[in-house]
């Protein structure tokens, strides 16, 4: 299970998670599942899920899986009412997929680009467009994983940069739009997380592990990159009662890096 740190009680609530089988979004599957909720991931591992339900077990709540690239519209909408067939509504949607290529424009391929804007910008849009009408009933939250690379720049970073700033200005304008209906929509905005992901990128840099991580928590104040359990506990936080007047505003996990 889960090592997230904190206590939240989502007993009953139904949870849909892209990118589900990896990283962040494999952690905040853990962290609800120990709080009760009934979860459904997404991702384009069977292996990796078998494995996440494996460790859910004897958790408080049940998780289940739904095949599904988020590149492409009916995909997304398949994942969406998938989830729905599965819980019998949404009460949280957490869009945990993305992509990302370790280089300047001049680098980037067109399938790079296209990619990491299909994947990071346009499968979350579709994402959330499938699961608003479901939202609307529940009076649910949607919680979209930005980036820190979307409050500044990043070096080697253009089509990831680029897509997270969407990520964002989507997620505020999408609060907009649905406030009205009770229904709320946080990004959170973390800096560098030790995931599978951060681990690719220094292989592609042909960086050993800790050189890759001492190197990515230089100039952070608390000395030390953020874990995928600690972006959990955020988002809990952000879809629980305690967070029920925030919605728009970007929660930011960067050690304190833009203070």
């Amino acid at each position: 299970m889960s090592n997230a740190g904190v206590s939240f009680d989502f007993s009953q609530q139904r949870v849909l998670i892209t990118g589900g089988t990896s990283g962040i979004g494999e952690a905040t599957a853990l962290a609800f599942v120990k709080a009760g909720a009934r979860v459904v991931i997404s991702g384009r591992s069977d292996d990796r899920a078998r494995d996440i339900m494996r460790r859910c077990k004897n958790g408080n709540g049940s998780i289940a899986f739904v095949a599904g690239n988020i590149g492409k519209r009916k995909k997304c909408e398949h994942v969406v009412s998938g989830a729905v067939g599965i819980l019998g509504g949404l009460d949280i949607v957490v869009n945990c997929a993305g992509v990302i290529y370790h280089a300047t424009a001049e680098e980037t391929t067109d399938e790079q680009w296209q990619e990491t804007m299909n994947v990071n910008v346009s499968g979350m849009f579709y994402i959330c467009r499938a699961a608003i009408p479901h939202l609307r009933e529940s009076k649910g939250t949607i919680v979209n994983i930005a980036s820190d690379a979307a409050l500044t720049g990043s070096y080697h970073l253009t089509a990831y940069c680029a897509s997270k700033g969407a990520v964002l200005q989507m997620t505020r304008a999408m609060a907009l739009d649905y406030a009205h209906e009770g229904i709320r929509i946080v990004p959170i905005c973390p800096g560098d997380v030790d995931t599978p992901m951060l681990r690719g990128e220094f292989r592609d840099r042909g960086l050993e592990l800790e050189e890759g991580l001492r190197e990515s928590a230089e100039g952070v104040p608390l000395n030390r990159v953020c874990s995928a359990e600690e972006v959990a506990d955020m988002v809990l936080y952000a879809c629980s009662d305690s967070a029920r007047f925030i919605t728009g505003y970007p929660l930011v996990l960067d050690g304190g890096n833009r203070a």
